[in-house]
Order: C-alpha cells, then sequence, then structure tokens
C-alpha cells in the first residue's frame, strides 16, 4: 500500500474528498515525526508503536573497496507492532478464526 492508497481509502472511508485526506494523513505522519525528534514515544494501541533507538558507533567496510570504515553512532526510528497486529498478520492464528 503506498500513501496514495491509503488517502483514497481514508478518503472513501471516512466520506472526505481527497484532498481533505491527503491533510489528515500529512498532519498524523508530521506530528508522529514532531514527537520522536523529540525523544517522545508514539504509542498507538493496539496498533503499535513508534520509538527512536540509539545506535553504538561500529566498524565497516567500504563494499567497493573494501577498506575499513567507522560507521558513526546515531538514532534511528524504529516501530514496534502491536499485539493486534502481530495476530491479525500471523497466518496461524488467522486460520483459526
Amino acid at each position: 500500500m503506498t500513501k496514495a492508497d491509503l488517502i483514497e481509502a481514508i478518503a472513501n472511508r471516512a466520506e472526505l474528498t481527497k484532498r481533505q485526506a491527503n491533510r489528515v494523513v500529512d498532519v498524523v505522519f508530521e506530528e508522529i515525526e514532531s514527537a520522536l525528534q523529540k525523544g517522545d514515544k508514539v504509542a498507538l494501541t493496539p496498533f503499535g508503536s513508534f520509538v527512536v533507538r540509539a545506535r553504538k558507533a561500529r566498524e565497516g567496510r567500504n563494499p567497493k573497496t573494501g577498506e575499513k570504515i567507522t560507521i558513526s553512532a546515531r538514532k534511528v526510528p524504529a516501530f514496534v507492532a502491536g499485539k493486534s497486529l502481530k495476530d491479525a498478520v500471523d497466518s496461524r492464528k488467522s486460520s483459526r478464526r
């Protein structure tokens, strides 16, 4: 599913114009981004949570030359799926319904 597909689905289900649905999606993404920039966790119960994780500096290799390089420490966004999303995706549990 692309952002355009999501906008179209929201527009249809919420009886909004595509322009309105696009604005809703943009605002949601902006708010999630803003919260993560502040270091906050974004919990969308029971869907899942967006968190910021710290990666340590590490040694890597340049794939072209094989030369050793240092990859600096950084913060990266991550998504942790909630129980209901995990259950919905798990084919073993879906077939039991």
